[in-house]
């Protein structure tokens, strides 16, 4: 089979405007970037009448380095759903730079599922990223600058919280001293750097209803504490303007096309392990608007970007998914069933059992505590064997839930058709989410729901960085606003070996960070980083550029 790339470079693309054409937008109503790409101007839809869409949810069972293809299945689904006669828009994340030239992983899909232009996409795209990327710098330079300029508002050097931030995976950045050199080269202080996915301002971006609430959540964002221990804020700086401003016209969303030329939005991306791992509100809102159908997919596993999608995003945004599609594999559950990789190939019926559950967990979480109805996608791969599925299957029906087989790697959207038919036959326009936990709870209950309710810990512990943060939390008025769990992804724990569907684990909370601009609390557990590092062999190794500009080697 070809690579992904070759596959994209031989896509029959349309001109964009014909995929805009689709959705009823005019060419008034877009900006082109080149032939295939173009932004949608939130500022001539906004009185697009609400259309009611129907909201597809994809998440999946805990990652493996196995691979679940959520994306894949994503993309798949839409264009399932689209050769059935229906109006279906996709909305997607837009990939980091990090993982495309760290690990091998972009955000386009795969095989015969993908959205194209694949290599634009997963590249500069239309420059959100970078948009973003310069908006978290300002805003660093602003903070230093205020200090060497007479810290009017007393900011402790000590105390700054706003890290600067590059979408690359760069573990030497991690922590750093700057501000060296003497008097005209600014204050001494410890800093840092996160990738970009994780700074707030993604965050904010991605839950911002448009561009005025994006200016307001800014003002909101806090930067550090005074000597005092008072917290200061983007608006105490006068900054929310110029950042907004570099931000204007990233928040229109992006409009692209699969292989089979179902219309995608593609726009914002933080990742689920550090941040709440969703495509941005408005991208979600109008694509509601624009299709009959909506996909989206949350990060890594249900227990993280589902969960999210759901207490954060949809709750903060009046969104309900009418269903969900929790995708698996054959060789991750086998991998959670102990497994080694070079094995998973291997029929092992007994140890597909024993991985089983963790789907059955995420299953039980959905279908039973946030009270959604849900299908599971398994994405075919060539080694799966016909005793495997059958115990898949078997173990879903005992499960109460449906189980269809996807193939759309290999066959795009026609290896969609028994799981688009499964989730038009679930589908519940009367859906309400029971959100994990009450508005009402202050942060450390809120935590401890999640770690028993979702994970299924049996104790947390909050380490005294934390229990300080806690402190600060409730003197400021900041002690009930909702959770965001950074914690491995590889796991319902903080402990990433823990597979499958561990018990009576306690799991430890390392820090707090307040995300006031987003709108939530960031619960550090484990040993989880905001910035990752380059792998021995990175992908980067292995992508190269011919000379007609051909690009080569990407996925």
């Amino acid at each position: 089979m070809k690579s992904d790339i070759e596959i994209a470079q031989r896509a029959n693309m349309l001109p964009i405007e014909q995929v805009a054409e689709k959705l009823g937008l005019s060419r008034r109503e877009i900006s082109l970037y080149g032939d295939y790409k173009a932004k949608i101007d939130l500022n001539k839809v906004k009185n697009l009448p609400d259309k009611k869409g129907r909201l597809i949810l994809v998440t999946a069972i805990s990652p493996t380095p196995a691979g679940e293809g959520k994306t894949t299945t994503s993309i798949g689904l839409g264009d399932g759903l689209a050769r059935m006669g229906k109006n279906v828009v996709l909305a997607l994340r837009e990939p980091s730079l990090g993982p495309v030239f760290g690990v091998k992983g972009g955000a386009a899909g795969g095989g015969y599922s993908q959205v194209v232009p694949m290599e634009d996409i997963n590249l500069h795209f239309t420059g959100d990223l970078h948009a973003i990327g310069a908006a978290n710098n300002l805003l660093a330079a602003l903070v230093d600058n205020h200090i060497y300029q007479g810290n009017r508002l007393g900011i402790d050097p000590r105390r700054v919280t706003w890290k600067r931030c590059v979408d690359m995976n760069d573990r030497q950045l991690r922590f750093i001293t700057d501000g060296l050199g003497g008097k005209a080269n600014g204050t001494p202080r410890e800093d840092g750097f996160d990738i970009t996915v994780a700074s707030e301002i993604m965050a904010v971006f991605c839950l911002a209803a448009d561009l005025a609430d994006l200016k307001e959540r800014l003002s909101r964002i806090v930067v550090g504490y005074t000597y005092a221990g008072e917290p200061v804020t983007v608006g105490q700086l006068g900054a929310q303007g110029s950042l907004a401003a570099l931000l204007k016209d990233a928040i229109n969303p992006n409009l692209v096309q699969t292989l089979e030329n179902t219309p995608c939005l593609i726009h914002g991306g933080p990742f689920a392990n550090i941040a709440h791992g969703c495509n941005s509100a408005v991208a979600t809102k109008l694509a509601l608007k624009l299709g009959d159908y909506v996909v989206t997919e949350a990060g890594f596993g249900a227990d993280l970007g589902a969960e999210k999608f759901l207490d954060i995003k949809c709750r903060m945004n009046g969104l309900t998914p009418n269903a969900v599609v929790i995708v698996a594999t054959i060789r991750a559950l086998k991998h959670h069933g102990g497994v080694a990789k070079t094995e998973l190939n291997n029929e092992n019926v007994a140890a597909l059992e024993k991985g089983l559950a963790n789907l059955g967990r995420h299953i039980h979480n959905i279908k039973d505590n946030f009270g959604l109805p849900c299908v599971v996608a398994l994405n075919s791969f060539p080694s799966d064997t016909e005793a495997e599925r059958q115990a898949v299957y078997a173990y879903c029906k005992q499960q109460g839930v449906e189980c269809a087989l996807s193939e759309v790697f290999a066959k795009g959207g026609e290896g969609g058709l028994e799981l688009a038919q499964k989730v038009l036959d679930i589908m519940d326009d009367d859906a309400k989410i029971n959100y994990a936990y009450d508005e009402d709870l202050t942060v450390d209950e809120k935590i401890k729901v999640l770690c028993s309710k979702i994970y299924g810990a049996k104790e947390v512990i909050f380490n005294k960085p934390a229990l300080t943060m806690l402190k600060t939390l409730k003197a400021n008025g900041y002690d009930k606003l909702p959770v965001c769990v950074a914690k491995t992804q590889y796991s319902f724990s903080d402990n990433a070996s823990l597979l499958a569907a561990p018990t009576d684990f306690t799991m430890t909370v390392r820090e707090l960070r307040l995300s006031a601009g987003a709108g939530f609390v960031v619960a550090v557990m484990g040993e989880i980083m905001t910035m990752p590092g380059l792998p021995k062999v990175p992908a980067a190794l292995s992508i190269d550029v011919d000379e007609n500009g051909v690009i080569k080697g990407l996925f």
